[in-house]
This record gives C-alpha cells, structure tokens and sequence, in this order.
C-alpha cells in the first residue's frame, strides 16, 4: 500500500505504487557474497595512479570527447565486428531500460527465460509493456518446446537470453539458443554480464544476424561501483537506440576509471582467473556437505539447495556471512541460496558457517 497522502497519489502510476524498490541488503561488518561482485581490489600502486588522473578531471565540464574514448577502447576489448557500434549505459540496468522504451510500440511485448534478471520483467512493467516468463526445466535449462511456443504465440520483440544466466549461473544449449534465435520476430538481446567467467560467449556468432544484441557490463570485470555497462548491435540499430539515451549518461569519472582499468585489463583478468580456481575449489567442496546440492556455474556464483534456505540464511547472517537467498524468486528455486565466489578465505568462512548452520 502506497504511502502517499490520498492528494498525491493520483500523480503516481498504480502499478507503481504497487512495486517493491529493488532491494539492496545491508552489508556492513559482512562478509559480503550476495551481489556476484569481484572481491579483489585493485593494487595499491594502481589505485594512487588512478587518483591522480581522476584529480585532473575537468569536473565543471560535461562528459565530451573522452567518452568517445572509452567507446573505442570497449570496442577493442570486446573485440567488437566489422560493421557493428557500441553503446553506452549507466550499468546494463540503464541499458535494459532504454531498450524497452525504444521498442514501446502498440502490442511489444518482453520475453524471457525464468528465472532470470529480475530486470528484464521490471522494464516492461515499467514501460507498460507485456512480460512473458517462460520457465526453464527442473534442471535449469531452456525449455526448449515451450520457449518457441511462446514465441509464436505472443511474438515478442524483445526476447533476453542471459549467457550465463542469474541466478542459475549455466551456460544454456547453444543449439536451443539458435533456434531461439531464428525464430525471433524482433530483437534478441544475448546477456554477457559474466563474460569474464564463462566459458563460451556469442560473439563470434553476432556477424550472422542483423537483430541480435550482445550486451556486457564492466561490473564483473571489476568495476561493480563504477556503473559502465555496453551494448554492441549492427551500427543501424544502435543509432536508433542511441536516440533514446540520456546525453551525458555516463560521467567522466566513470568513463576515465573504466579506460584505466583497461589500459592495465591484464590485472583484472589475472583476478577473473583467480576467481575462476576459487569456482572450482567451491564446488568441491560443496558437493562434501550432506543436505547440499549444488549446479555447474560459468559465472561468479554458485547455486545450492539446501534443506531449509529460510533458516540458512538466517544462520549464515548470524556469522557475518551475507549471501542472497533466492528461495522466493520461483517455484523452481525453492530452498535455493546464491553464494558469491570470493577470495580463498571468505570462501572458507562462507563453507564453515554454511557447515554449521545446516
């Protein structure tokens, strides 16, 4: 129920009203590992070279030139293709959004697997576009027959396949995703938010299609508070998209901390392959502790049933131990807890506490 006095609540949608704001747990004094962050900070010696160029920024200007900058450095990085543009968002949350208001025409619809990013669904609501959910498999997969019903049933124009997905952290069948992908009346956008622990990515594949998206973010190279999320599409359909972007979405704080970083992206991917071997070492030692189930991940997160997530989670907080408790999102993730990969010794605490309050 809406808090507004009965005057103001005419100015406010409804449906809004009757939202929940995106939830943020309080983590101070925690071992946090509920947010899929990199643990590692970057190396001292960076970090006062980093504040050197920030200190020379020209804070009373707006973002200009240099974010041109950074667009051609993620271009690079990503190893973008011929005949493709990168945009820019605030976070791929920023981008999620204007996606759904790009493509806010009479009958658009969303479409993606559930459970997801609970983003997906939030902009289409909020953009008052239709969200189709279609559940994955008992055992996290696409499913397969009921994705492409759906698709022929509501011809949705935007379709998200997040590649891996959160919070299942699974590489889906790339053979279902192809069909996916044929079988799309409008855009599909390929979620390659934890790039930097998978296995495989799309890229490669985009040059085949004209209304496929692939969309990164840098927060899981590292950057998680500096917000720089990217989409790269064919250069036609970013300049349409890019219609819709604020223009000085991003600042030029952010904009010259994520060009740092990639000048030195051999630091960072040095982290990633740390956190890669503690994924490993995790899952080792998760499939030791009775009661727990555990999935395959190529992402920063690990997945895990335990008998009663409820109580688990309540114990782990107790040992200053934060994960997120995932149990309420779906019915296909009940007594389900995701756990943060993160540094060899918060993993261990995360494995104690975990031990002693099964």
């Amino acid at each position: 129920m809406s808090g507004l006095p009965e005057r103001l609540q005419h100015l406010i949608r409804h449906d809004v009203q009757g939202l929940h704001a995106y939830a943020i747990q309080p983590s101070a004094g925690m071992i946090k590992l509920d947010a899929m962050e990199n643990p590692y900070r970057m190396p001292p010696e960076l970090r006062a070279r980093l504040g050197e160029r920030l200190a020379e920024l020209a804070l009373n200007r707006y973002p200009g030139e240099r974010i041109n900058d950074l667009r051609a450095a993620l271009a690079a990085h990503a190893g973008m293709p011929e005949g493709f543009e990168l945009m820019l968002g605030n976070g791929s949350d920023e981008l999620i959004s204007m996606i759904a208001m790009a493509c806010d025409v009479p009958g658009a619809g969303i479409l993606a697997p559930v459970p997801g990013f609970v983003m997906y669904a939030m902009s289409a609501q909020l953009q008052g576009l239709k969200f189709t959910g279609v559940p994955l498999t008992a055992d996290f997969e696409l499913d397969e027959r009921a994705m492409l019903e759906a698709i022929a049933r509501d011809r949705p124009s935007v379709i998200y396949l997040a590649y891996p997905n959160n919070p299942t952290a699974n590489l889906w069948d790339d053979a279902v995703i192809e069909k996916i992908v044929q079988a799309a009346p409008g855009l599909v956008v390929i979620d390659e938010a934890y790039q930097p622990f998978a296995s495989r990515s799309y890229l490669d594949r985009l040059p085949r299609h004209q209304h496929v998206l692939l969309m990164r973010t840098m927060s899981k190279f590292g950057l998680a508070g500096v917000r720089i999320g990217y989409l790269i599409g064919r250069t036609a359909l970013i300049a349409e998209l890019e219609k819709v972007r604020p223009p000085y979405n991003v600042s030029v704080l952010n904009a010259e901390a994520a060009l740092f970083a990639l000048e030195h992206a051999d630091v960072f991917a040095a982290q990633a392959a740390q956190i890669r071997g503690q994924r490993a070492a995790l899952l080792a030692e998760l499939a030791r502790l009775p009661g727990v189930k555990s999935w395959p991940s190529d992402a920063n997160m690990i997945l895990v049933r335990v008998p009663d997530a409820a109580r688990a989670f309540a114990g782990l907080k107790e040992r200053r131990v934060l994960v997120k408790n995932v149990s309420t999102m779906h019915p296909l993730l009940a007594n389900c807890l995701r756990l943060t990969v993160g540094t060899p010794d918060e993993n261990a605490q995360l494995l104690a506490a975990l031990q002693a309050c099964l």
